[in-house]
């Protein structure tokens, strides 16, 4: 029996991506593998149908677990809540329950410097990741109370480091940092812990931006000091499920550093 057996866990960003060696090539797809592992039942969201379908007939075929698809995307043109809205009441419909929210998804203009961002490029950054988390958030908040729940949101070193090229994505991680602590401090009465995670792992959306923007990214991804990145599954992932655990609850409110290597920094 798993650390997660039974529960239900939200997953923004969890459609499949690989790496050019065949390896899980996204944060999202890592923690809903790790989780699916531990007996989790997922609704994973995303822009691709694709990527989610091939998540959820992955995930089911390999773990037993059940997994919800849903197409969904917060962004500048749309009635967001309505979207989270759908997501949510599909969740409660066919699980009845909510244990962990995890707000993974973001897109962003990364390599674009600040003084040539668009604002579309600003909002894009804005919507998918900070409005999202806020949306979701809301959204789910009267269920997590119920179950005493997780929520796991992710920032990056982006802003606490001022990283070239990235002021879009670092602004909207920054403010999901800020969104994140005022949760911790206001729901920690409720039972529900707020955390959030700074990764720095090696995923498919790196592998692009190395080859896109070979300048950007020598300034801003250094080798952790352990000579290897994150992995999205054993690191990333199980550090998820370490929060969500039943038997382990970290310090709600704090920000963790997860290097490769590296392991728990708050």
């Amino acid at each position: 029996m798993g650390y997660l057996e039974g529960k239900t866990a939200i997953i923004t960003g969890g459609g499949r991506a690989v790496l050019r060696d065949g390896k899980c090539g996204s944060i999202g797809y890592g923690i809903a593998t790790a989780y699916a592992k531990e007996g989790a039942n997922l609704v994973i969201t995303g822009r691709n149908v694709k990527k989610l379908e091939d998540a959820k007939e992955e995930l089911e075929r390999l773990y037993g677990i059940k997994v919800l698809p849903i197409q969904a995307d917060v962004n500048a043109g749309d009635d967001n809540e309505a979207v989270v809205k759908n997501v949510v009441e599909k969740t409660i419909s066919e699980f009845g329950r909510i244990d962990v929210l995890i707000n993974n998804a973001q897109a962003s203009a990364s390599g674009v410097t600040l003084a040539d961002h668009t604002t579309e490029q600003f909002n894009l950054a804005l919507y998918s990741g900070l409005y999202a988390a806020f949306y979701y958030m809301k959204a789910c908040y009267p269920y997590l109370k119920e179950t005493k729940g997780t929520v796991i949101n992710f920032a990056s070193g982006a802003g606490l480091f001022g990283n070239f090229g990235q002021c879009a994505y670092a602004a909207a991680k920054e403010g999901i940092r800020g969104l994140s602590r005022v949760a911790a401090n206001e729901w920690g009465k409720d039972g529900i812990n707020v955390n959030i995670i700074c990764p720095l792992a090696w995923t498919a959306q790196l592998e692009n931006f190395e080859a896109a923007y070979p300048e950007a990214f020598k300034q801003n991804v250094h080798m952790p000091p352990m000579g290897h990145y994150g992995d999205t599954e054993l690191e990333i992932g199980r550090v998820c499920v370490q929060l969500a655990s039943p038997d382990f609850k970290y310090m709600s409110g704090e920000t963790i550093t997860l290097e490769g290597g590296m392991g728990l920094r708050p």
